[in-house]
């Protein structure tokens, strides 16, 4: 005798539960993956017919299915007059400022139209008030129907939405232009933005007490130019010099940085630039690091100096730390060589890359060069360029900046890193 409630459904009642056989669950479960699928591309079809039909929508669809990455996210400090000198923990966008500070210069500047007065500008702003009062009513209204809107269940399509208040795609990947340095920060740092110091540079690379990076040494003396590599060996009989004298020699012999390599695990893990003869020091960490035989389809670079190339260094912190690694390469590269340094910033990491390029005629089968738009560069028709990697390879990560060259490290510092919890914040 069965129990109650235990038989089979009706032949009319939907299947939604779980057959007993484990075989035949795996044939549903098979069934409803392929009809899922099916309707899926059948829809993806139906979108590419009407594309077909009208461009337009095609151009919507791209315009609008963008994803909402942590860069596009990214906050933020607001600007106010004292920005400059408060230090180098401010996110703020030094384009942006500079920006808004010439439209009002520009503004006041203007000479005054026939029938422009003084009156007429306080006329506007009594108007400005009154409008910021009837504004505040009107957005008081707006919010109780949009309350009364999620109420029911609706959304109002006015509100932009996370990707409308993101940045432009393009941000991420624009050059860093150097000419718009706080002047608060070239007063404070005149060594690295002073006009005179732009001189071929002059690199002195060393690694920690009992290093066994020799060979990574020898590798960043290829990648920097007119840089030398000198060991630093303790044993009973030797002087244990410290960076701070080591700086002091340098500075006597005409060297314009010091560069420390530390190890952990016989591997590169951080990296020390001092700018001499003052300073300030730079602390940084090293990931990832990969040299440039062990790249697939390497290249070997020559002796030409390279070009340079910084990216998206965009905060006050961020236009010292490129100015500094602008200070490690000659301002004239030798184009003949065809060799460019590429630091590139995301989420403040600086990616260092080192390629070779080449002109040739683009194929039929390659798609043109397009810009941030997504259209077609002018003066690029018909065009592309051949990238081959030299090496090395790897990643730096600012933690620290000292104040000068201090006897022990981290005694007085410019700008320390860790203190910022907000992932959507960025310093560089």
């Amino acid at each position: 005798m069965g129990v109650k409630g235990m038989g089979r459904p009706p032949p009319g009642a939907t299947d939604d539960q779980k057959p007993a056989n484990k075989l035949r669950r795996k044939f549903l479960h098979i069934k409803r993956k392929r009809e899922k699928t099916e309707q899926g591309l059948k829809r993806r079809y139906g979108f590419k017919k009407e594309e077909a039909k009208n461009p337009k929508l095609k151009d919507e669809r791209l315009r609008r299915n963008i994803p909402l990455t942590l860069d596009r996210k990214r906050v933020w400090d607001e600007p106010d007059n004292d920005t400059e000198e408060t230090g180098l923990g401010w996110s703020v966008d030094v384009e942006r400022i500079k920006r808004a500070k010439k439209e009002e210069d520009d503004e006041l500047n203007r000479p005054l139209e026939e029938g422009e007065d003084d009156s007429d500008e306080a006329e506007s702003d009594n108007e400005s008030i009154d409008s910021m009062m009837a504004s505040s009513d009107e957005e008081d209204e707006e919010k109780d129907d949009e309350d009364e809107d999620s109420g029911r269940g609706r959304k109002n399509s006015s509100l932009p939405t996370a990707t409308e208040r993101a940045t432009s795609p393009s941000q991420s990947t624009r050059s860093t232009n150097l000419s718009l340095a706080p002047e608060a920060l070239a007063e404070k740092f005149p060594s690295l933005f002073s006009p005179e110091s732009d001189k071929p540079p002059k690199v002195l690379i060393t690694t920690g007490l009992h290093s066994t990076l020799h060979d990574q040494a020898d590798i960043l003396t290829d990648l920097f130019p007119n840089s030398v590599y000198i060991r630093r060996a303790e044993h009973r009989h030797s002087h244990k010099f410290s960076i701070r004298e080591i700086s002091k020699f340098a500075s006597n012999r005409n060297f314009t940085t010091l560069l420390v390599l530390n190890e952990d695990q016989k591997k590169p893990s951080g990296l020390t630039m001092v700018h001499l003869p003052v300073g300030p020091t730079f602390h940084f960490t090293i990931s990832n690091w990969i040299e440039g035989k062990r790249l697939p389809g390497h290249g070997r670079a020559t002796d030409h100096w390279p070009e340079l190339i910084l990216n998206n260094f965009r905060t006050p912190l961020g236009m010292l730390t490129a100015h500094l690694f602008k200070k490690l390469f000659p301002p004239q590269p030798e184009f003949e060589g065809r060799q460019v340094v590429t630091l590139h910033n995301q989420r403040d990491y600086i990616f260092v890359r080192r390629h070779r390029y080449v002109f040739r005629e683009k194929r039929d089968t390659e798609k043109a060069v397009v810009d941030a738009n997504g259209k077609e560069m002018e003066g690029a028709e018909g065009i592309r360029t051949g990238l081959q990697e030299l090496g090395p390879r790897f990643t730096l990560k600012l933690r620290r900046v000292d104040k000068g060259i201090q006897r022990a490290s981290g005694q007085e510092w410019e700008w320390k890193g860790g203190m910022e919890k907000s992932r959507t914040k960025f310093q560089l």
